[in-house]
C-alpha cells in the first residue's frame, strides 16, 4: 500500500448514503452475525441467565414431591446407662442394650388441591424464567449491536480526525510558505497553528472513545473487534407507533413474564388455602428390634429377644388450630397476587412507553441522516468554493479553516446519526420481541433450548440423581490484546482521501 492511500469500505446504514471508512486491509472480516453469535455462545450475563432457568425447573419436581409417596428409614442404637426397677411380675425387663431399624412409608391421598396447585405455580414460574431469559437475550443483542456500531463509527470518526489534522498540518506549512513569500501575514499562520491544535486535541478525544468503544465490545462479545464489516439491512419494520405497540403486546418477554408471575400467584393463593383443609395419607412401618441379648430370662415381648413388626393404616390429619399461621399465609398470598396484578399492569406500561419511544427515536434518526446528509453535501460544496476564492486572495484563510471544521462537525453528525438510526432500529425489534436468537438467523451457532433440560428433570426421583459438577462457560477475556486507536496501517491515510463517498475532497 502506497503512502497517502487506504482502504476504503462504505458503512452502509438503513439504506442512507456511505461515508467512507479507514480501515486496515485484511483477509478476514467479522460480520454483525459472527458477533452476536460469539456473544451468544459465551457471554457470561446469558449463561448464568440459562442456570437461572434451570434453577426454575427443578422447582416443578420439588413441588410434585408433596403429592408423591414417600419412604424412610432410620436405624438406632442405644446403650441404656440407667435403668429403673424391674416389676415384680418379672414380666417386664430394662436391657442393657438395643438395635432398632424402622422402615415408613407413606402415600398422600387427599391434600383438597395443595400440591397440584403449588405445581402448577412452579410451572408458570419456569415459564416466566425463560420469558426472562428472552429478555436477557434480547437485551444483550441490543447492547452488542451498540457495541458494534459504536466502534464503526468511532473508527470512522477517528479516520475522519486524522484526515483533518493531516489538513490542518498541510494548511499550517502552505501558510508559512506563503508568509515567508509575503503573501499572508502572522495572523493567518496564528490561525493555522490554533486549528491544529484543536485538531489534534479533536484526534485525541476521538481515539479514547474508539478504545472504549473497541473494550465495551470485547467485554460483551468476548475477543477484539477485527476489521467489522457494515450491518445488514433491518428487516421489515412496522409502519406506524401503533402497529409496534400491537406486536409488542403480543411478543414482548418481559411482558409475558409479568403475565406468568400473575398466574403463578394465583395458583399460590389456592396452594395455601389448600393447607387448611384435611389430609388424608395412607401410611405403612416395618419395624426390626434387637436387644443383643440384654433381656433377662422369661421377660420382654412375646417375640423375644429379637424380632419383627408391621403395620399398615390411614392417616387423616386435620389443622384444628395453627395460632393464625395458615389464615395468614393465605392473605400473604393475596397480597403477593395483588403486587402480581399490578406488576402485569407496570410491564404494559414499560412496553408501550419502550416501544413508542424506541419507534420515535428510530424516525427521527432517520429524518437526522437525511438532514445530515444535506449538511455535509453543503459543506462540501462551501470549502470547495472557500479553497478557490482563499487561494485567489478574496477570502481570508479563517474562512477556509472554519469550513474545513464545519465540514468535519457535519461528517460527524452525519456517522452518529447513522449508528443512532441502525440501534433505535434494533431497540425497536427488541422492544417488539424480534430481536432473539431466533430471529437473527445465527446459523453457526446451537441455539439453546431451555425445555429440553425441564423434560429431563421433571420426572425424575431417584434419591442421588445428580448432574456433574458445574463448569464455566463463558471465556474469560484478561488475554484478549490491550487496544489501540488505530485504524489503518502505519503507512495509512494522510486525510484527504477520508471523505464522503461519492463526492470529491476540496482538500
Amino acid at each position: 500500500m502506497k503512502k497517502g492511500h487506504v482502504t476504503i469500505r462504505k458503512l452502509a446504514l438503513l439504506g442512507g448514503a456511505a461515508v467512507a471508512l479507514a480501515v486496515p486491509s485484511t483477509a478476514w472480516a467479522e460480520t454483525l452475525q459472527e458477533a452476536l453469535a460469539a456473544a451468544y455462545e459465551n457471554n457470561p450475563t446469558l449463561t448464568a441467565q440459562r442456570a437461572s432457568v434451570r434453577v426454575a425447573d427443578e422447582e416443578v419436581p420439588i413441588a410434585r414431591s408433596a403429592g408423591l409417596p414417600s419412604l424412610d428409614g432410620s436405624a438406632t442404637y442405644q446403650e441404656n446407662v440407667l435403668k429403673g426397677d424391674p416389676s415384680a411380675s418379672g414380666f417386664f425387663s430394662d436391657p442393657d442394650r438395643q438395635i432398632l431399624a424402622q422402615l415408613n412409608a407413606n402415600v398422600p391421598l387427599v391434600n383438597f388441591g395443595a400440591v397440584s396447585n403449588s405445581v402448577s405455580a412452579a410451572e408458570e414460574r419456569v415459564s416466566a424464567s425463560r420469558m426472562g431469559l428472552r429478555g436477557t437475550e434480547s437485551e444483550l443483542f441490543v447492547q452488542v449491536v451498540a457495541a458494534y456500531m459504536d466502534v464503526l463509527r468511532d473508527e470512522a470518526i477517528v479516520g475522519l480526525n486524522e484526515g483533518n489534522a493531516e489538513v490542518m498540518r498541510f494548511t499550517l506549512n502552505e501558510t508559512r510558505e506563503r508568509k515567508e513569500a509575503g503573501n499572508l501575514g502572522p495572523t493567518d499562520v496564528a490561525h493555522a497553528e490554533a486549528r491544529l491544535a484543536l485538531a489534534e486535541s479533536q484526534l485525541e478525544s476521538a481515539r479514547a472513545d474508539l478504545i472504549a468503544s473497541r473494550e465495551n465490545y470485547i467485554r460483551l462479545v468476548g475477543h477484539a473487534p477485527e476489521n467489522l464489516e457494515a450491518p445488514p439491512v433491518l428487516p421489515q419494520m412496522p409502519e406506524d407507533s401503533q402497529q409496534a405497540v400491537d406486536l409488542a403486546i403480543e411478543n414482548n418477554p418481559e411482558f409475558l413474564s409479568a403475565i406468568s408471575q400473575q398466574k403463578a400467584a394465583e395458583f399460590d393463593v389456592e396452594a395455601a388455602n389448600g393447607e387448611r383443609f384435611p389430609r388424608l395419607s395412607a401410611i405403612g412401618g416395618l419395624n426390626q428390634y434387637d436387644y443383643l441379648g440384654s433381656l433377662d430370662q422369661g421377660t420382654g415381648p412375646r417375640n423375644g429377644d429379637r424380632g419383627t413388626t408391621a403395620f399398615v393404616g390411614m392417616r387423616l390429619q386435620v389443622p384444628l388450630f395453627q395460632g393464625g399461621r395458615l389464615s395468614a399465609q393465605v392473605r400473604q398470598a393475596q397480597a403477593r397476587q395483588a403486587v402480581a396484578i399490578e406488576q402485569v399492569q407496570e410491564a404494559e406500561r414499560e412496553v408501550v412507553a419502550d416501544t413508542r419511544s424506541s419507534y420515535a427515536r428510530w424516525r427521527a434518526a432517520e429524518r437526522v441522516i437525511e438532514s445530515s446528509q444535506r449538511g455535509v453535501d453543503a459543506n462540501e460544496r462551501a470549502l470547495m468554493g472557500m479553497v478557490a476564492e482563499v487561494s485567489a486572495g478574496l477570502r481570508p484563510l479563517l474562512d477556509r479553516l472554519n469550513a474545513e471544521q464545519e465540514l468535519l462537525n457535519a461528517q460527524v453528525t452525519l456517522l452518529t446519526a447513522r449508528r443512532d438510526a441502525y440501534v433505535a432500529g434494533f431497540q425497536l425489534l427488541a422492544a417488539m420481541g424480534l430481536a432473539e436468537a431466533r430471529d437473527l438467523q445465527l446459523d453457526s451457532v446451537q441455539l439453546y433450548d431451555p425445555v429440553a433440560n425441564f423434560d429431563r428433570v421433571e420426572d425424575r426421583i431417584f434419591q442421588f440423581g445428580r448432574d456433574a459438577e458445574p463448569v464455566l462457560v463463558s471465556t474469560s477475556t484478561r488475554e484478549t490484546p490491550i487496544q489501540y486507536a488505530q485504524v489503518a496501517p502505519d503507512d495509512g491515510p494522510t486525510g484527504p482521501e477520508l471523505a464522503v463517498a461519492g463526492a470529491e475532497s476540496p482538500r
